[in-house]
């Protein structure tokens, strides 16, 4: 019998509401700059070349972290032709978008909450587990959702220190809960991480597939969270 549903974060409770490009040209147009949009897909490569979560099972250095998103940022914003006001614009785009200072860009699937309410009133314990490597009782305290939740599971929570796939994360937040992995279902946009990691540790598995491009890839696929109260409720 299920008593507890998990929900993965970032694109299957909530999404950024602008693409860098877009946020970048509105920036731009602000301090009157042009940007050289031939250039733009070789910097953002540059941008991200190289880069990795941090190994959650590690100690890393905040400040050191920080600075380097900065001066990366700062790289780009010259790689796109852009040469006055580079630190300004820079930190504008930072605000705007990156997970680390932007907590406004976040904005709710307009699914969520009438989900949550429904699994919420039927009795079910919920639970967020997410690889983030920011504090996420914060942001979900600002989306309005807090509350619906029994524990927020982030893999760098220094408690927690795992990311899914890795077993501890799900493990952890059955635990918190107080349900066996057979009493839990995991929902989550992302095969690897949600799906096999889920299903390593005996969560049943729910892939939620809104743009529909993972077809046929696992048997139990949802287009939209509105889906499962007819799935996990019985009639």
């Amino acid at each position: 019998m299920v008593k507890a549903v998990f929900f993965d974060f970032y694109e299957t409770l909530c999404f950024h509401r602008h693409s860098l490009e877009e946020n970048l040209e509105r920036i731009a147009e602000r301090y009157g700059v042009a940007v050289n949009w031939e250039r733009c897909e070789t910097a953002l490569e540059s941008l991200f070349a190289g880069t990795s979560v941090p190994d959650p099972t590690t100690d890393y250095d905040l400040l050191e972290v920080l600075i380097t998103v900065v001066k990366r940022e700062c790289e780009f914003i010259r790689e796109v032709g852009i040469e006055k006001h580079v630190e300004q614009i820079t930190w504008e785009l930072l605000q705007s978008g990156h997970y680390l200072f932007a907590a406004n860009s976040a904005t709710l699937y307009d699914d969520v909450v009438p989900t949550l309410e429904h699994l919420r009133d039927a009795g079910f314990k919920l639970a967020i587990v997410s690889n983030w490597d920011t504090p996420l009782d914060p942001l979900t305290e600002r989306l309005g959702i807090a509350d619906y939740f029994d524990t927020i599971t982030a893999s760098h929570d220094m408690r927690v220190r795992s990311e899914k796939p890795d077993p501890h994360i799900f493990n952890y937040t059955l635990e918190a809960v107080g349900v066996s992995a057979a009493e839990a279902v995991h929902i989550g946009d992302t095969y690897e991480a949600d799906i096999v990691g889920a299903k390593n540790v005996g969560i049943r598995p729910i892939l939620l597939d809104r743009d529909g491009t993972q077809v046929d890839r696992w048997d139990e696929t949802i287009q939209r969270l509105s889906e499962l109260p007819e799935m996990l409720i019985p009639h």
